[in-house]
């Protein structure tokens, strides 16, 4: 064989080897990124920011505020009014339900006076809608936060289901979607709510939500065929309840004219089975309010003045199951009652 066959056949061989070589890198190579996106499954998995670093929900839009109330004012609340698992109680007053001896005075009077419920003060953050509930605030509480909304004014008593109040009930829904999106857990209370004992004991671990109803209807709470009332709502910091809280703010634009009560009882069925959240009513023996009153004092744990209509009204009802409270209280302590026991 000549010299000139021997190189041709050493280039064809050097040729076949690295095609071959080529051929194999190129199918240990990982796909390329596909170039649609991020899926919805993948959306739900994003860590929630918490202030730490970690990266916020890219779904959820920022609740706007104005002035000095900034993210990082709420966030050093929130750090302060913290409790170990990060979870933070809250309300929203505006000035005719803070003014001396308006509803304020007897939420807080409540937690003092209640079985373990003084030490969730501090955990608690007084959200004022306007300036003169907050200037309030800060002389009864020590952590305030001033929601400020330009070119709104909330500070008169809102009239149920008119424009304002539908405004102020929807922008108290995306405050606590922001809470959660800075990752804390919440438990929301209305402040025409008297606390007697800790509601948080009634509240399971495995639940991402935990709502008060106006009534509660057979034996099982997460069966959701009740009547939400968001006047007590417990929510969970996890991706789910973030998409969740995303999903029934824009559900309201096919309820228009609707608070955001009415619009969580048409898509909670469906919300909560989209986004894999796990929805739990709380029995009105521990929840209890005038739609629905019980008032046995070993067992409840809060009273909600729903079902009045009108600032008058729900203080003169409130503070006379409050004074029935402290009678009772009284009279344990007489007979040497154990009215700290949660009982069954």
């Amino acid at each position: 064989m000549s010299s000139y066959s021997h190189s041709t056949k050493n280039f064809l061989g050097f040729l076949l080897g690295a095609a071959v070589t080529a051929a194999c890198i190129l199918l240990l190579l990982p796909p390329a990124p596909c170039p649609c996106g991020v899926l919805p499954a993948q959306q739900e998995s994003v860590v929630l920011g918490n202030g730490n670093g970690t990266q916020a929900d890219p779904s959820m839009k920022k609740l706007h505020m104005a002035g000095n109330s900034t993210d990082h004012e709420l966030l050093e609340l929130l750090k302060r009014a913290a409790m170990d698992d990060r979870t933070i109680i809250m309300t929203f007053t505006n000035e005719a339900w803070t003014a001396p001896g308006s509803l304020l005075d007897l939420f807080l009077q409540s937690f003092r006076l209640g079985v373990r419920t003084a030490p969730l003060l501090k955990h608690l953050i007084v959200v004022a809608v306007d300036a003169m509930a907050y200037e309030r605030c800060q002389h009864v509480h020590r952590l305030c936060y001033h929601l400020r909304v330009d070119g709104v004014d909330y500070a008169a008593e809102q009239s149920y289901m008119q424009k304002d109040y539908l405004d102020m009930m929807w922008r108290r829904n995306r405050f606590q979607a922001r809470i959660l999106e800075l990752g804390y857990s919440f438990v929301f209370t209305d402040v025409d709510i008297i606390w007697l004992r800790n509601p948080l004991l009634r509240i399971p671990v495995g639940a991402d939500m935990a709502m008060s109803c106006d009534f509660f209807y057979g034996d099982n709470p997460y069966d959701l065929n009740k009547l939400a009332n968001g006047g007590f709502v417990y929510a969970k910091a996890n991706a789910r309840m973030v998409a969740f809280y995303g999903s029934w703010y824009e559900s309201r634009k096919g309820f228009p004219g609707a608070h955001e009560q009415y619009v969580f009882d048409q898509v909670k069925q469906e919300l909560s089975a989209r986004h894999g959240v796990r929805v739990q009513f709380v029995d009105t023996a521990y929840l209890s309010g005038f739609c629905e009153l019980r008032k046995d004092f070993y067992r409840v744990c809060t009273v909600h003045a729903n079902c009045l209509v009108g600032l008058q009204s729900k203080l003169q009802k409130l503070t006379q199951v409050f004074d029935e409270w402290k009678q009772f209280r009284e009279k344990a302590a007489l007979l040497g009652s154990n009215t700290t026991a949660l009982t069954d």
